[in-house]
């Protein structure tokens, strides 16, 4: 199993950003993926995740009507979306995956994602 994360970037305070996260390998099963981010000096947190299927999510208050999870067309692919960016979204993001138990379900819970990316840098500047 693999995750591929990508599009970080740096830009500025009110921009816009895709974060895109490939997963291959998950075969069988139902898989949720989550969006987690680890800014400097503090703990990983999860920010954002969604269901196998139906397009069930969840967001973080801090990134709620900013960042819009989703997946593609070939599920393997999910997205976040980034809108009105702040100072403070500044730091390595991190897509996950963990088995689910339904095609509806999400699992927030950081220690039940067994597959992780190597990680994305999104900085924003004022």
């Amino acid at each position: 199993v693999q995750l591929q994360a990508s599009g970080g970037g740096s830009v500025q305070a009110g921009g816009s950003l895709r974060l895109s996260c490939v997963a291959s390998g998950l075969t069988s099963g139902y898989y949720g993926i989550g969006w987690f981010r680890q800014a400097p000096g503090k703990e990983r947190e999860g920010i954002s995740f969604i269901s196998n299927s139906f397009g069930v999510t969840s967001y973080a208050d801090s990134v709620k009507g900013r960042f819009t999870i989703s997946r593609g067309n070939n599920k393997n692919t999910v997205y976040l979306q980034m809108n009105s960016l702040k100072l403070e979204d500044t730091a390595v993001y991190y897509c996950a995956a963990a088995k689910t138990y339904s095609a509806r379900y999400y699992t927030t819970r950081e220690r039940d994602y067994r597959y992780w990316g190597q990680g994305t840098l999104v900085t924003v500047s004022s």
